[in-house]
């Protein structure tokens, strides 16, 4: 098992019925081990967050130099609302 090191937090009133309700049911064997889950959920989450962040970063990077090397086309809203409008026609079609 990996070293463990005590902490002390501080939850809402609400937060800490939640977790002593979890051990109360039997979901959890103590509420440390509620804590634990719920860390693991959330560091899992943020690895996502992380990732995505980075994609969307580099797709603003390749956009940016797009527009450096001159490759862009004008803007043309009437375009985007029409192929817009062909998606949720098609959408609605198949449902």
């Amino acid at each position: 098992m990996a070293e463990m090191e005590r902490i002390t937090i501080t939850l809402p009133t609400d937060m800490a019925a939640v977790v002593k309700s979890a051990v109360e049911d039997g979901d959890y064997a103590s509420t440390s081990e509620v804590i634990r889950a719920a860390l693991r959920d959330w560091k899992m989450k943020r690895a996502l967050q992380l990732q995505e962040l980075a994609a969307l970063k580099a797709d603003i990077d390749k956009g940016l130099a797009d527009v450096a090397n001159g490759r862009v086309k004008d803007f043309d809203a009437t375009i985007i609302i029409n192929r817009g409008r062909k998606l949720l026609a098609s959408r609605s079609s198949s449902v």
